[in-house]
């Protein structure tokens, strides 16, 4: 555990150092505007990955089944059993 937390610091010190050392202050302004459309292009992409699985569901559904080890039998509904029993 020692080896691994020493490892962890280097790394993140020769990062750091590296980080600071290489980097130039830059002066920029990001236009709102420009900040919407990377909004709207990250929306875009996760509606559109959610009409593919919505698409291929079954195929997904059927992959997942078809890799179930052959003891496990799934049940449909919830059963409830009388207190008596």
């Amino acid at each position: 555990m020692q080896k691994l937390l020493s490892k962890i610091a280097k790394f993140s010190y020769f990062f750091m150092c590296g980080w600071y050392l290489f980097t130039l202050p830059v002066h920029a302004y990001i236009d709102p505007s420009a900040v919407t459309y990377i909004i709207q292009a990250v929306a875009g992409v996760l509606i559109a990955l959610g009409a593919v699985l919505t698409i291929f569901r079954h195929k997904i559904f059927a992959f997942f089944k078809k890799n179930k080890k052959d003891g496990e039998t799934e049940k449909s509904a919830i059963e409830f059993k009388d207190v008596d029993e």
